[in-house]
């Protein structure tokens, strides 16, 4: 089984290497995700690292509120998105023509 911890307060400068540098002396690292902006491809601030669940609870006591880049980063369990409300809008309304 694997957890997925989510790494908030990153620098815009951060790069997945850098994660997967700071997670590997605490814990296997199964995939890293820098998320970010569609349109200028710079880092979001947030990412995502896998990590097997046994050593989930250690990498967060040893990483939440350390220094990474310059800012003090966040280090907690991943949730679940938030479903978002969608639908309505779009196409064109003809009774408007």
């Amino acid at each position: 089984m694997t957890k997925t911890l989510y790494f908030g307060n990153l620098s815009w400068g951060t790069r997945e290497e850098s994660l997967a540098e700071l997670v590997t002396p605490l814990a296997e690292v199964i995939s890293v995700r820098v998320v970010t902006d569609r349109e200028t491809g710079r880092s979001r601030g947030f990412g995502f690292v896998e990590v097997p669940s046994d050593a989930a609870d250690a990498v967060i006591d040893a990483l939440n509120g350390s220094e990474l880049d310059g800012r003090q980063i966040v280090v907690n369990e991943s949730r679940p998105r938030a479903p978002r409300p969608g639908g309505g809008g779009g196409g064109m309304r003809r009774d408007r023509y």
